[in-house]
C-alpha cells in the first residue's frame, strides 16, 4: 500500500474505533448492560488499535540510531 491508502485505512480504522467507544459507552449506561455484548465490543476496538499501530508504524521510517 502506498501512503495515501495507508492514510486513508488509518482514517477508516480510528473513526471505527471512536464508534466503538461510543457503542460501548451507550451499552454501558443501560439499565441492564450486556456484559458480553460489550467485551466483544471491546476485544474489537483493541484489534482496531492495533491495526491502527501497525499503520502508523508503516508511515514512520525506522532510523536506525
Amino acid at each position: 500500500m502506498d501512503e495515501a491508502q495507508i492514510i486513508a485505512r488509518l482514517e477508516v480504522l480510528r473513526t471505527e474505533h471512536r464508534d466503538l467507544d461510543a457503542a460501548i459507552d451507550a451499552l454501558a449506561v443501560t439499565g441492564i448492560p450486556d456484559q458480553l455484548q460489550i467485551a466483544r465490543l471491546k476485544k474489537r476496538k483493541l484489534r482496531l488499535r492495533d491495526e491502527i499501530a501497525n499503520c502508523e508504524d508503516q508511515l514512520i521510517p525506522d532510523i536506525i540510531a
